[in-house]
């Protein structure tokens, strides 16, 4: 199992759509954005390479050195099987 976090979401989206219009939005719009648009490219890479899977974006969860740290609701946000 690989899990990825995104550290840079609100820096992405500014370059994606501007620092205007990133200033508008929260940051947890940006990071769901982010990993909605990382999670669509990877499926096609994947998918190209002949892999098969799940992808899912999870909320209350987050990686912190080398633990990984539960919330106290863990929810998964997305998933896809590819």
């Amino acid at each position: 199992m690989i899990v990825l976090k995104i550290t840079n979401a609100s820096e992405f989206m500014a370059t994606k759509v501007g620092k205007f219009l990133e200033s508008l939005t929260s940051d947890g719009f940006d990071n769901a954005t982010v990993e909605d648009i990382l999670i669509r490219k990877l499926i096609e890479n994947l998918q190209e390479q002949g892999l098969k899977g799940e992808v899912a974006a999870v909320n209350g969860l987050d990686l912190n050195a080398r633990e990984l740290v539960l919330g106290e609701r863990l929810q998964v946000r997305r998933q896809q099987t590819f």
